[in-house]
């Protein structure tokens, strides 16, 4: 027993050793191949200090990261960057009707459905992280909702990212956080990005798979901003030929398309009330959109047409300043 309790002390030290060799902002490299500091992106996370003050970069060579992956709620500036957007993937495969034991305090059983808030490929609870040049994709079958990319922290940051799934690609999971997605390809089916956060897309490419709903918002009453697409570019599947805007998950959803060119496909009317009531509290516009999709001239009442000069007061730096000056 003496034995056995020296040697998991001196394993535990040798661990802390590992760790605090790594606490600099020196870049971690992980490679499929065996060619990087690291195989997996999960071992490269865990080496991370709390609260780093620093920028840290993770750089993760082309291949495929079969990883169910969590940066924890005490990691902040971390990078994370991919050697090439389409050739370095993220993928995991769960989906809200896989059964499984969950938790002895929760579950019923092993015939527990899982449900969506457990399916993430990525789950980010930190706050001030990047993502770069990277593809977060859930490829389960389609058999419910299946989150590829689920956010809790604020300040994050997606540059020239895909994410790829079907039914609830991205959640943005918690109110008065603020996301910036930047040059990012976004596809999937029903609701396929929601959420109450408030996220500005600029200069996205926004593919609907198929007839349903591009968002569900959830924005809270409290909340002045939730999704803005500004510069981005929706194109459909070729045999898709009715998609709404959005829908509101909750009263009081906020979704703004500006600038945007929208295709031929889009519902006439726009938006979806969802359930009685929700028309009177959401808040859904457009301003300034192109192609054969942005004929507002069949759009429910219930949506605004906003004016030059409402628009013109919708920048990034009055939305992100909920909380303080950051403007990504």
């Amino acid at each position: 027993m003496k034995n056995l309790i020296c040697f998991i002390c001196a394993l535990m030290g040798f661990v802390s050793a590992q760790a605090a060799s790594y606490d600099n902002p020196d870049t971690l490299v992980v490679s499929r191949d065996g060619t990087g500091q690291f195989r997996n992106i999960s071992d490269a996370i865990e080496v991370c200090r709390a609260f780093m003050e620093y920028h840290k970069v993770i750089y993760v060579k082309k291949g495929t990261y079969k990883e169910k992956l969590i940066i924890p709620q005490w990691l902040t500036n971390i990078e994370i960057c991919g050697e090439d957007r389409d050739n370095t993937i993220i993928t995991w495969d769960d989906h809200a009707n896989i059964k499984a034991d969950i938790s002895p305090l929760t579950a019923q059983g092993p015939s527990q459905k899982i449900g969506t808030f457990r399916t993430f490929t990525l789950k980010i609870e930190g706050s001030k992280i990047t993502l770069k040049n990277i593809t977060i994709e859930n490829n389960s079958a389609r058999l419910g909702q299946a989150v590829a990319l689920h956010t809790e922290g604020d300040r994050l940051t997606f540059i020239n990212c895909r994410f790829l799934g079907h039914q609830d690609t991205i959640y943005t999971g918690n109110a008065k956080t603020r996301l910036f997605f930047d040059h990012c390809y976004i596809e999937g089916t029903t609701d396929f990005i929601f959420g109450p956060s408030t996220a500005w897309f600029e200069n996205c490419d926004i593919f609907c798979k198929a007839n349903s709903y591009i968002t569900a918002a959830s924005t809270p009453k409290d909340v002045p901003y939730g999704y803005i697409f500004n510069n981005c570019r929706i194109t459909i599947n070729q045999k898709v030929n009715k998609v709404f805007l959005g829908r509101p998950w909750r009263d009081y959803g906020y979704t703004l398309f500006m600038n945007c060119e929208l295709p031929r496909g889009i519902a006439p009317e726009g938006w979806h009330k969802w359930r009685e009531g929700a028309d009177k509290t959401c808040r859904y516009m457009e301003y300034n959109n192109r192609g054969e999709g942005a004929d507002t001239s069949k759009r429910v009442a219930w949506g605004r047409q906003l004016t030059k000069k409402e628009a013109m007061k919708i920048t990034r730096e009055a939305v992100f300043s909920i909380n303080d000056t950051w403007n990504p």
